[in-house]
């Protein structure tokens, strides 16, 4: 037998306010697993316009950024 089958077998030899029961928490395991974790920030890109500040302000380049919106 399966692990799905052997549950099920479990779940139904329960009385119906523990079937409920489990029945919430297989819901809670299902959204709390198709949450994304969050993450920490990351900081890999800091410095990578270090070559553009001689040519441009960051005010320049912060409304290059807005222009160039998908």
């Amino acid at each position: 037998m399966s692990t799905v089958d052997d549950t099920v077998k479990l779940i139904r030899e329960l009385p119906a306010e523990l079937q409920a029961e489990v029945a919430d928490f297989a819901r809670f395991l299902k959204e709390s697993r198709a949450r994304p974790r969050r993450t920490r920030f990351r900081l890999d890109w800091a410095g990578a316009g270090r070559d553009l500040k001689d040519r441009f302000t960051s005010f320049e380049l912060q409304h290059m950024a807005w222009d160039r919106k998908p």
